[in-house]
């Protein structure tokens, strides 16, 4: 299976950056949708989300050889 056409090019990007930096406001974020829209979102970046780890088999496999973890 393909990757699909290519909806945006990097140097759209880049000007979008460098726009955003030009304006003086901090880029939180910036999505590119499907259909090639850039959406650059202005902000104080939050920090990532702390991923949801469920103990399983190999967690408790990983700590029974190395205990100090």
């Amino acid at each position: 299976m393909g990757r699909g056409k290519c909806t945006f090019k990097q140097r759209d990007l880049k000007a979008a950056l460098k726009a955003a930096k030009t304006s003086g406001a901090a880029v939180a974020r910036v999505e590119v949708r499907p259909d090639g829209t850039i959406m650059v979102i202005m902000g104080e970046p939050s920090p990532a989300p702390e991923p949801d780890r469920k103990k399983g088999r190999v967690d408790q496999w990983l700590k029974s050889k190395n205990p100090s973890t």
